[in-house]
């Protein structure tokens, strides 16, 4: 049966695959950032995933304010990126991983989710970034399910629906019957907010918060509601809905072995986790 062995967290900010395509990864303002990436990439070369599950948001790529699901899985043998101009140039195509997708599919419609199947799916920034700064040289090889939330158009899935579709998700790699170590991904966030009255906004307090609760109060960041989140985090953090379905999908007993917290890049206060996923001990009788 397939394992979760952990799972990922990273802010998908444009200008990051601007930085790697004109080699900034050591100029000052960006170092701090890149370095974040270290930590997470060593344990990724040792654990050695055989496929990851991409949980983000589509910029206008794939949906648009006329037609926005709540939530889309990817089910294509393979995605290219096609970012809107800010990215990093990718020659190679991502890898789809059909089977796992129809699966996750299937195990998300019988826990009465209804997503959007996209069997050709193109990807941008928010997929293909985190995927280069975690994955390196693996990027291309390594299998992929993207799975896309929304967070654009009001009304907002909740960050308890999140959680749900993430747990959902848990369930359905776990009733995977290839042997397979899987990581799961997310990607966005923190708070930031880049128009109206309020353009760059951060809220390091609840950047904090955000964090902690990935491997601590995550029911006290359940009961948040999608304005209260936006008041909290801006409107485009409201991302971190991606961090707790990511979160959701860890069924294990987790740790956190690292994180890399810093302000700004391009007006966004950027968060990286690495959180373990150990298998639950059997219960005492």
């Amino acid at each position: 049966m397939a394992t979760i062995i952990g799972g990922l967290a990273a802010s998908h900010v444009p200008a990051i695959g601007g930085a790697m395509a004109k080699g900034l990864q050591k100029d000052p303002y960006w170092a701090p950032f890149f370095d974040g990436f270290d930590a997470p990439c060593r344990w990724l070369e040792a654990v050695k995933p055989d496929a990851a599950v991409v949980i983000y948001n589509d910029h206008g790529l794939n949906f648009f304010l006329d037609k926005m699901p709540t939530f889309a899985v990817g089910a294509a043998p393979e995605y290219r990126n096609d970012d809107e101009g800010w990215g990093i140039p990718v020659m190679a195509p991502f890898k789809g991983d059909t089977k796992l997708s129809w699966h996750i599919i299937e195990t998300l419609v019988e826990s009465e989710f209804d997503p959007v199947t996209c069997q050709e799916m193109l990807v941008d920034h928010a997929y293909s970034l985190p995927m280069e700064l975690f994955l390196r040289g693996r990027a291309h090889d390594i299998p992929t399910v993207p799975v896309v939330v929304n967070t654009v158009q009001h009304p907002l899935p909740s960050l308890r629906r999140c959680f749900k579709l993430g747990q959902a998700i848990g369930r359905a790699i776990e009733s995977y019957p290839e042997d397979l170590k899987v990581v799961v991904i997310g990607t966005g966030g923190l708070s930031h907010q880049l128009e109206g009255q309020r353009a760059g906004f951060i809220n390091t307090a609840f950047d904090k918060r955000c964090m902690d609760a990935m491997t601590g109060d995550i029911e006290g960041l359940l009961g948040i509601d999608p304005h209260e989140l936006v008041e909290l985090a801006g409107s485009q953090g409201v991302e971190v809905m991606n961090w707790v379905a990511m979160r959701g999908a860890l069924t294990g007993d987790v740790r956190e072995l690292h994180r890399n917290y810093h302000l700004p890049i391009s007006n966004t206060a950027s968060g990286i986790m690495l959180i373990e996923n150990r298998p639950r001990l059997a219960q005492a009788a």
